[in-house]
């Protein structure tokens, strides 16, 4: 057993007052343009996941689903940081970008950047996925294609299903030009009255609630389906009856999602948010959306109407918002998919008998347990651990951090069985998860009815840390039971999103964590803890520190490795840290998913740097830390990205990882990704990345996500032979 009263974190103890003291740097040895940008390192992200659709290796309707992805996360791209940039602009306030270039210039580059980005999409579309799937029995067809028949069958669909939702809005003196809401996809109609020869405009919203592709009857065994705006124009007859017709076509608006909230100012931020909600629907545009073929008249008529410049104008050789693949990827054709992954439970959570339960109590007491989702299942680890303690007469208390969560989930369901039971429970939801905030509104609700204590967390902060911490009591005595994870807790994102919890009955951990939920319920983050590496004020300190001790052991000739697993990496004094540590001869990889501003081809600077991306059938959501530790190895995970945001202005924990296999486990995964013998890609000093997915062999390099499976199932098999 270990004695964490005394372990040593390699910070110091924490009520040292040394632990604050800001060591000083010269920079001067490090080069002025020394970072990637981030917009731009986002956008190569999002280029790694279309790089996905247009692999043709891949199950063609993972494809689709890749192409669904790039413009969703494009949509919010545009929607947040590009809107945050010209919020900036218009307002005054803009400041130089993290590589010191002024935000116009930025857009310009965001701008041609994704205009290429959004061609080579729709490419993607038009000339890979979709001749694939037709090659598979599944077709996209054009209403030029159909027979009589089919025509016939679609009228009547129209008629019955379409048309009564329908609502035109015609342009007129009588007619202001409509409101167009964000990310909507309408259709822009040019009309001449036959009696007066007039020539009108007027708007038509394709209905978000019905079916992107209408399916047609099979024909020949395959599968067919029109896009449901080519079925409305081709009836735009019936909604404008005696009038002619001269052009239709398809546009599609994205306005200003980026939210902002004086917390300080509003007493109540429930209803703060819900006023920035509905204002929201009315941000400023910001990109407009038209095919090809769209008319000069037409275009220079939206353009003036909304307000829009022409470098915001993206045109398009195919079908607008491609989001509607997600219900394509769909279909019910398993050899179409990747094969079937199964999450196993926990080896440490297997009940004792067959049809039994397990005891997750005694399970943690016996020692710390590390589960990995999706390869683990969240159901039978977080979820029935939550359900059991909810149903427990021996425990008192329940705290918890809800970020992100379902709205019918289980966790939700759990926390008010327990309230029902008479337990104290403790919720602290963070409504202002960017695009949850509603949903977080409804059942934040939901729980305080239910007798939960609901808090908001603390002004000018984000709480994104997951921490579950239940108190039970035991001979009489309290014993702390604790989860911390690298991800939300959400049964429906844990089957897509990769990410590590730590199970501990530890009881410094269990300290800090009350401790820790005090101060979120109170008023400040204000306390240093043992085990816990905690943001705002902490996190990135004792980071530093851990990589300055890498870079000091390599100056002294003893091993130096530093290992960090992150979704993004672009905060500065972690970067220039690195950029030390490798200048010392410290062995850096970083395994990062999006944006990295850390720059290659540096002479004697990034030498020792090694980064690399892995995108694939799950998100890579996992933060890891290790250090190497001249032998003692120090391991964190937690919810902490290295950005600005996490560091600085949320609420963030990292947990000390301390069992040796568990600290193996973490390592081992992230030496696998490292490898050059695993399919990523690899951060160029050019500033590009390249995909590395074939040995020179000509054979498939391994599939990091494959191998992680095959590893946990023989894994638990060989724990049940023994």
């Amino acid at each position: 057993m270990i004695d964490t009263d005394v372990l040593d974190t390699g910070l110091g103890d924490a009520d040292d007052d040394d632990f604050d003291e800001t060591v000083e740097y010269d920079d001067s040895q490090l080069p002025d343009h020394r970072y990637m940008d981030r917009e731009l390192s986002w956008l190569a992200f999002n280029q790694r996941v279309l790089e996905l659709a247009e692999d043709p290796t891949l199950p063609v309707l993972e494809r689709a689903n890749f192409l669904a992805i790039f413009a969703s996360n494009l949509d919010e791209f545009f929607m947040v940081r590009v809107a945050g940039l010209k919020r900036r602009i218009v307002t005054g306030l803009a400041v130089p970008t993290n590589v010191g270039r002024a935000p116009q210039d930025v857009l310009s580059d965001i701008s041609e950047s994704a205009h290429a980005l959004q061609v080579r999409h729709t490419r993607a579309w038009l000339d890979l996925v979709k001749p694939a799937l037709a090659d598979a029995g599944i077709e996209v067809v054009s209403w030029e294609d159909l027979a009589a028949d089919d025509r016939d069958d679609l009228y009547d669909y129209f008629q019955s299903q379409v048309f009564p939702v329908l609502m035109p809005l015609a342009v007129d003196p009588a007619h202001p030009f409509p409101y167009i809401s964000g990310l909507s996809l309408n259709l822009a109609i040019r009309i001449r009255n036959a009696k007066t020869g007039r020539q009108e405009f007027a708007r038509l919203k394709v209905p978000p609630m019905l079916p992107r592709f209408v399916q047609l009857p099979p024909s020949g065994g395959r599968a067919r389906y029109l896009p449901l705006e080519q079925l409305i124009a081709h009836h735009l007859s019936d909604l404008f009856p005696g009038m002619e017709i001269l052009e239709h076509h398809a546009f599609r608006l994205t306005r200003n999602e980026d939210m902002v909230i004086e917390e300080d100012e509003t007493e109540n931020l429930i209803q703060a948010l819900e006023a920035e909600l509905l204002r929201r629907r009315f941000g400023p545009p910001i990109r407009l959306e038209v095919t090809e073929q769209m008319d000069k008249v037409t275009l220079d008529l939206l353009i003036a109407e909304l307000d829009i410049t022409e470098q915001e104008v993206y045109r398009l050789p195919g079908p607008l918002d491609l989001r509607g693949l997600f219900d394509l990827a769909k279909i019910d054709r398993p050899e179409l998919h990747y094969p079937a992954h199964v999450p196993v439970t926990a080896s440490a959570f297997q009940p004792a008998e067959q049809n039994g339960r397990a005891d997750f109590f005694t399970a943690i007491r016996k020692g710390d347990v590390l589960v990995h989702h999706p390869y683990e299942s969240f159901t039978t680890s977080v979820v029935s651990f939550l359900e059991q303690a909810a149903r427990d007469p021996h425990v008192l208390a329940i705290k918890q951090t809800l970020y992100r969560t379902s709205g019918d989930s289980p966790i939700v369901q759990a926390l008010i069985d327990a309230a029902e039971r008479g337990k104290q429970v403790l919720a602290l939801v963070e409504v202002k998860a960017r695009f949850d905030e509603a949903a977080n509104i409804v059942w934040a609700r939901k729980l305080e009815k239910a007798g939960v204590h609901v808090v908001y967390g603390l002004v000018g902060l984000k709480t994104h840390c997951k921490l579950l911490h239940v108190i039970r009591e035991e001979d009489g005595m309290l014993r702390s039971y604790s989860h911390i994870g690298t991800g939300n807790y959400n049964p429906k994102t844990s089957r897509l999103y990769e990410d590590f919890g730590l199970f501990t009955a530890d009881e410094q951990v269990g300290r800090d964590l009350t401790r820790l939920f005090n101060e979120l319920s109170g008023y400040a983050i204000e306390k240093k803890f043992k085990r816990l590496l905690v943001a705002p004020l902490h996190l990135r300190k004792g980071l530093l520190r851990l990589i300055d001790k890498e870079r000091r052991n390599a100056l002294e000739g003893k091993p130096a490795h530093i290992r960090i697993k992150v979704n993004s990496m672009v905060d500065e004094q972690i970067i220039d840290a690195l950029y030390r540590a490798s200048q010392a001869g410290v062995r850096v990889d970083v395994w990062v998913r999006g944006i990295c501003s850390l720059k290659l081809g540096l002479d004697g600077v990034s030498d020792n740097i090694t980064v690399r991306s892995i995108l694939g059938r799950y998100l890579e959501h996992s933060r890891i830390f290790a250090f190497a530790g001249d032998g003692d190895p120090q391991v964190y995970i937690g919810s902490a990205d290295m950005m600005h945001r996490n560091l600085d202005r949320r609420v963030e924990a990292l947990v000390r990882v301390v069992a040796p296999g568990h600290i193996k486990e973490l390592v081992d995964l992230f030496d696998l990704a490292m490898s050059d013998e695993t399919s990523s890609w690899h951060l160029e000093p050019s500033g590009d990345w390249s995909r590395h997915s074939v040995g020179e062999n000509g054979k498939p390099l391994v599939d990091l996500q494959e191998r992680t499976m095959t590893q946990v199932q023989r894994r638990r098999r060989a724990r049940a032979v023994r």
